[in-house]
């Protein structure tokens, strides 16, 4: 019989290597977590003595702590991610997250350094991409460590609704009901930031597509947009372990 905790604390672990293999962390920097049902606590990648980096995270560095960081072995053999409280503060205050993922991708930290506006510039290319760019991505404007919850506050009132948080100089945070969801987001912003970047560099303003054919794309649900890109990026980790 599976067991549905450590199910969800090896989903952790391929959100961690599936967003390193595609370059959204790189080395030891940025965590992925997720909340534990029915419970004040999560499951949240922390690092150990025998640190190697993302790309090779095992399940012995994702511990279950509450959302305020106490837990079992931590301090001995475990360490708090130190911008732990961007998770802790987020799950105490939106019951809807069941992951948070704080990631460094490049491409969006340059957009957030050139100030460069995400707009719709594509439509069926990405449907979820573009839709986040329709609905707006809020932009905290600090770049310091976020180590205590009184400095996260300010970010999560910015974020308001939005499930992505561009944090300028520093990186992004990205929710979602579930790891499947938010690492797909994670992955759909990237998509946009490096869009968005690349046509900047053209020296070429793109303009929005426009509303009669957005209201034309579909919404093609969370099997379509979630769950089976899930399913690649976890067989294309699976296919490059292999190699």
């Amino acid at each position: 019989m599976t067991d549905p905790l450590r199910e969800l604390q090896e989903k952790i672990v391929l959100a961690c290597r599936i967003l390193a293999m595609e370059g959204l962390v790189k080395d030891i920097l940025g965590h992925v977590s997720a909340r534990i049902p029915d419970s004040n606590e999560m499951w949240i990648r922390c690092r150990s003595p025998e640190e190697e980096g993302l790309r090779y995270t095992n399940t012995d560095v994702i511990r279950r702590v509450d959302f305020d960081g106490k837990g079992p072995l931590l301090g001995e053999n475990y360490q708090l991610p130190n911008e732990f409280a961007i998770h802790g503060e987020i799950y105490k205050s939106r019951l809807d997250v069941g992951c948070v993922i704080h990631a460094h991708p490049e491409a969006a930290l340059i957009c957030g350094i050139a100030d460069l506006e995400f707009q719709p510039i594509f439509g069926a290319f990405n449907i979820p991409a573009m839709r986040l760019a329709l609905q707006g991505i809020p932009v905290f404007a600090r770049s310091f460590l976020m180590t205590r919850p009184e400095m996260v506050a300010p970010m999560i009132h910015i974020m308001g609704e939005k499930r992505v948080c561009l944090m300028r100089g520093h990186g992004i945070t990205v929710i979602g009901e579930t790891v499947e969801e938010a690492t797909v987001r994670a992955l759909n912003f990237d998509l946009l930031a490096r869009m968005t970047l690349q046509v900047a560099q053209t020296g070429r303003k793109a303009r929005a597509i426009d509303q009669e054919d957005i209201q034309e794309l579909p919404d093609l649900g969370s099997t379509f947009n979630d769950l089976w890109v899930w399913r690649y990026y976890v067989k294309k980790l699976q296919d490059e372990d292999c190699r």
